[in-house]
């Protein structure tokens, strides 16, 4: 994989004058082929600084021959793909121009509105046929049509830059080096910016010869693909000034799909080229998905910016042992399906789609349909914000970090991520019951749910374990008497809701309780009482019931009924062997 930094690159204002610079240097200069946009980025990561749009690979990659059969205009499409995806100068094989001066207008007229450096025409007929078919027989061009149409070309660019280089066929179709040569002046004199000297032999004799001939009346361009052994050095001692590699990269490509296509067919199988292709990833990277990312980011409005969650499911479940032996809590089944999937379809209906799931044991018998799964290998000895910290630095937009035990109404999260708060969280103001007889989390807030008063937001106060609770709720609110044991308000379900903007001061004080030395025993209480202490407003969603965490087998025999009455018209349910039977 390149080295290559991150985002999208910039243009060069001229492309033109790249090339151009190229074709005057005093130093040996490379154009690689390409023939599509990914072809174009490999060849730019490669290290090359210009790109040959190869007549042969652009006709192959659509599947025909290399004689005119694909259309300029989707020659010239294939290249508006192929400059975007790379800043190099592409010098386009135009074959003969497409027609007679009136076309070569028109393309050049074309090239330049989508910023290609320059265009190569051969002096034979169009339609023309690739140089290596046979290539004595072709007819030539005649060398006034085609000396008129360069001259036409030269006259319709508008950017002085860009070029227009004259490839000469007469060696390739036998008519001798002295033929050669006149034609190579005489495209000069009309004001060709480089010849470009063809041969089909495996030896460069001939081009070596022309090179001596010509002695550097004009940049001069070779296409080694036959006499492709010579070492590149007697190039640079005979005064060449460019070489293209002109076929090589579909060449290698079309082998690579071949015996790919050809071992799948075979196998019947994908385990035996899997670890030897690119990676999907790979393939992302080349699309240049990570600009994407970070344009949706910066630019993509609230309402449709997509949001994230984390879920933590790394726990086997105090209680649950008799039925975790073989999947963790989260995979328990609930009404036909795992609790965990209870809890991505209510996150997907309210387009919370980027779900990374946080596993510890038997993690390998998560389910990762539609999900991100991050593993904390040292789930045994840590805690609920251990957890978090493996996954929480790769979220950057509108979170919800969750509990993977939880069912609810599907109202409670609607109205959790359409909160205008920064940070949020969900408390049950219910009596004790069997709703929340087992959840552990007191939640002390500004005032008590009052359903009937709207419009002033509730902030926590904090957070308090049961065992905190029990011994009196030291720290709650004085003055303040509740709905729960301790004069707290509610529990926290939960749930908690951090905006795009609320994360850095999230993750900000998470890495300082990381520093703690008993960092592993803290859970997400910890963590909200932390951000209250420092002055984060941390508004309350009331909810009165509507809600089921699963935290012992009792609370697993219930769960099924409050899934049941929550489940869709029309869903189908599954049943598992293993469930326990509704009471």
């Amino acid at each position: 994989m390149s080295a290559e930094p991150q985002g999208r690159f910039e243009a060069p204002r001229n492309r033109c004058a790249a090339l151009r610079r190229m074709l005057r240097s005093d130093q040996l200069e490379f154009l690689m082929e390409a023939h599509n946009g990914l072809s174009a980025r490999i060849v730019r990561e490669a290290g090359f600084h210009g790109i040959w749009a190869s007549g042969l690979s652009i006709s192959a990659q659509f599947g025909v021959r290399d004689n005119n059969e694909a259309s300029w205009t989707q020659v010239v499409d294939m290249l508006e793909f192929m400059a975007d995806a790379s800043n190099l100068p592409i010098l386009l094989d135009g074959d003969t121009g497409y027609g007679n001066f009136n076309n070569v207008r028109r393309l050049i007229r074309k090239l330049e509105q989508r910023g290609i450096a320059g265009v190569c025409i051969e002096d034979k007929v169009f339609p023309k046929t690739n140089s290596f078919l046979n290539g004595e027989r072709q007819p030539l061009a005649d060398i006034d049509e085609f000396c008129g149409k360069i001259a036409a070309g030269k006259a319709t660019q508008l950017d002085p830059d860009f070029s227009i280089v004259a490839r000469v066929e007469a060696l390739i179709a036998g008519w001798g080096m002295e033929e050669a040569l006149r034609r190579a002046e005489a495209y000069r004199r009309a004001g060709a910016d480089a010849i470009l000297i063809h041969s089909k032999l495996s030896r460069p004799d001939e081009i070596l010869a022309f090179a001596r001939e010509w002695a550097g009346r004009a940049p001069l361009v070779i296409v080694p693909t036959r006499y492709y052994s010579t070492p590149t050095d007697v190039f640079r001692k005979a005064g060449i000034s460019l070489v293209i590699w002109a076929n090589h990269v579909l060449r290698s490509a079309a082998a690579a799909m071949q015996s790919t296509a050809r071992e799948i067919f075979e196998s019947e199988t994908l385990v035996n080229v899997e670890d030897r292709i690119a990676s999907v990833e790979e393939i992302f990277r080349l699309q240049d998905a990570a600009e994407y990312s970070a344009a949706e980011r910066l630019y993509l409005s609230a309402a449709h910016t997509s949001r994230a969650a984390v879920v933590l499911a790394a726990s086997r479940g105090k209680g649950l042992e008799a039925v975790t032996v073989d999947r963790p809590k989260v995979m328990l089944p609930i009404a036909g399906k795992p609790l965990l999937r209870w809890l991505i379809d209510g996150f997907k209906r309210e387009s919370v789609n980027d779900i990374t799931v946080v596993g510890g044991y038997r993690a390998d018998a998560i389910d990762t349909a539609g999900i991100r799964l991050v593993i904390n290998e040292r789930f045994a000895q840590t805690g609920e914000l251990a957890s978090l910290a493996c996954a929480i630095d790769a979220v950057e937009s509108d979170t919800v970090i969750a509990y993977g035990d939880l069912l609810f109404r599907s109202y409670v999260l609607r109205d959790l991520v359409e909160s205008d708060a920064e940070l949020a969280v969900v408390v049950d103001s219910s009596p004790t019951g069997e709703n929340n007889r087992t959840v552990r989390d007191f939640a002390y807030c500004s005032r008590r749910d009052d359903r009937g008063l709207f419009g002033t937001p509730v902030l926590l106060q904090h957070v308090f374990s049961a065992a905190q609770a029990a011994n009196g709720a030291a720290g709650a609110p004085d003055g303040e008497s509740g709905v729960s044991a301790g004069g707290a308000h509610g529990r926290w379900i939960g749930m908690l809701k951090v905006s795009r903007a609320g994360l850095t001061r999230l993750k900000e004080v998470l890495r300082e309780l990381g520093a703690r030395p008993d960092f592993d025993t803290l859970d997400v209480p910890h963590l909200l009482n932390a951000l209250i202490a420092q002055g984060a407003a941390i508004e309350v969603q009331y909810v009165h019931g509507h809600w089921r965490g699963v935290n012992d087998l009792e609370d697993f025999r219930r769960a099924a009924d409050f899934a049941h009455a929550q489940r869709r018209f029309g869903d189908s349910e599954e049943t598992d062997p293993t469930a326990p039977p509704s009471p």
